[in-house]
């Protein structure tokens, strides 16, 4: 395994520097997809380089965006294929909360939508050309959406699991089998959303499993901490979670594909 820090790249720092994601110049455009006669927008950023594996990025509540580019982007020139996917249709980027709240509680009330529409994204990127070797990582909502996606455990080729800020909770009637792949749970200490005893339950659950899971915690930090140019944005705890997120890669993904 490669033991070396892997820092931010000058093209996220640039990110950083100007206090916007907006400011990013994205490289490459959508790209479309069918789901049963509705039409979705996924933006694919292929490895530089030699692919070291593919990563699928689940979206926040208010839909793919700039951001999940930007991180798709980042991922590409760590020599990784990343692709973020489309879990409410092209077109629909919801901006009021209450629009926000209707888009991801239909995806809650229907779970069953929610896991074939990530399937359909996966499926979307090996198209595209991505490495069959997976991770699938999600942010906030998206977050909520990759542990769903862990617990009904039918994908093939998926070698881990990350949550960014995400919910933590498992439904009723839902478990973790033991032959999940590893989880990757990143935490803001000063969550007001998702609080440390949430956190503790999925531990409990993941222990009860037997499921290979590592947690990490940063302190001073809010929900949504990586969101660059937000209110909740808390820059150490990004740069520490987006350094254990590479090793994570390195020890289950990368490793597996070279």
């Amino acid at each position: 395994m490669n033991s070396t820090r892997l820092l931010f790249t000058p093209l996220a720092a640039a990110i950083l520097l100007a206090g916007t994601a907006q400011a990013y110049e994205l490289i490459r455009e959508d790209t479309t997809y069918s789901v049963e006669d509705e039409t979705f927008a996924g933006y694919f950023a292929p490895a530089d380089g030699d692919s070291r594996g593919t990563v699928l990025i689940i979206h926040d509540w208010d839909g793919l965006d700039d951001y999940e580019r930007l991180r798709a982007d980042m991922l590409a020139e760590h020599g990784f294929d990343a692709f973020a996917l489309d879990l409410f249709g092209q077109g629909n980027r919801p901006e009021a909360l209450e629009d926000k709240q209707a888009a991801t509680n239909r995806l809650y009330e229907d779970r069953e939508r929610m896991r074939q529409l990530i399937l359909a994204g996966l499926e979307e990127a090996r198209a595209q050309g991505a490495s069959e070797e997976t991770v699938v990582i999600g942010y906030c909502f998206g977050g909520a959406a990759a542990l769903e996606f862990a617990r009904w455990g039918e994908a093939e080729d998926i070698q881990g699991y990350a949550s960014f800020h995400g919910g933590l909770d498992t439904p009723e009637g839902q478990q973790y089998a033991s032959d999940t792949p590893p989880i990757l749970i990143a935490h803001g200490g000063a969550d007001s959303m998702i609080s440390m005893q949430d956190v503790a339950q999925l531990a409990n659950e993941l222990e009860a499993a037997e499921v290979t899971y590592e947690i990490g915690v940063y302190s001073g930090a809010p929900h949504a901490f990586s969101v660059f140019g937000s209110d909740a944005y808390h820059e150490r705890a990004d740069h520490r979670s987006w350094d254990a997120f590479m090793v994570f890669l390195d020890d289950f993904l990368a490793e597996g594909v070279r």
